[in-house]
C-alpha cells in the first residue's frame, strides 16, 4: 500500500508498532466512549517508514480490545525536520515501551510548532468499517 502523507488510510491494526505503555484507567474510559458513539472520531498519527504510532496508542488499544482489526491512520514522515522527538521510533522498533502519555510530538506548520494531534482531523468513521 502506498502511504500518502497526511491522508487518512484504514489499515490493519497488527501492522502498527507502539512506543508507549497503556494507562488502563484511561483505556477503559475511552472504550466506553467509543462504544457509546459507535465511531472513531479521529485517525491516529503513524510514521510512514516504520509504522510506529506517534499519537493514538489508547485509541488503537481500545479498538483492539473491542475486537476491531482495522484503524484509521494519518501517515507522516518522522524523519522530516518539521517533526520533533525522534527517539520514540527506537522505542517502537525495539519494543522497549515508554510510560503512558510520556512523549510529545510536535509538527511544524507555517513556522509554528503544534502538537501532532492537530493534523488528526475529525473523520467520524463508523465502527462497522473497522471490523
Amino acid at each position: 500500500m502506498k502511504k500518502n502523507l497526511r491522508q487518512v488510510a484504514i489499515i490493519d491494526i497488527n501492522d502498527l508498532r507502539g512506543h508507549e505503555k497503556i494507562n488502563d484507567q484511561y483505556l477503559s474510559s475511552l472504550k466506553e466512549e467509543i462504544m457509546a458513539d459507535q465511531i472513531l472520531k479521529k485517525p491516529i498519527a503513524v510514521d510512514r517508514n516504520t509504522n510506529v504510532i506517534l499519537d493514538g496508542h489508547h485509541r488503537l488499544a481500545a479498538l483492539k480490545e473491542l475486537g476491531y482489526t482495522k484503524i484509521a491512520v494519518i501517515f507522516v514522515d518522522y524523519q522530516s525536520p518539521k517533526i520533533c522527538v525522534k527517539s520514540v521510533v527506537n522505542a517502537g522498533i525495539t519494543g522497549n515501551k515508554l510510560p503512558p502519555k510520556s512523549t510529545k510530538h510536535d509538527i511544524q506548520k507555517s513556522n509554528t510548532w503544534f502538537h501532532i494531534s492537530k493534523i488528526e482531523k475529525c473523520v467520524n468513521i463508523p465502527l462497522e468499517k473497522l471490523k
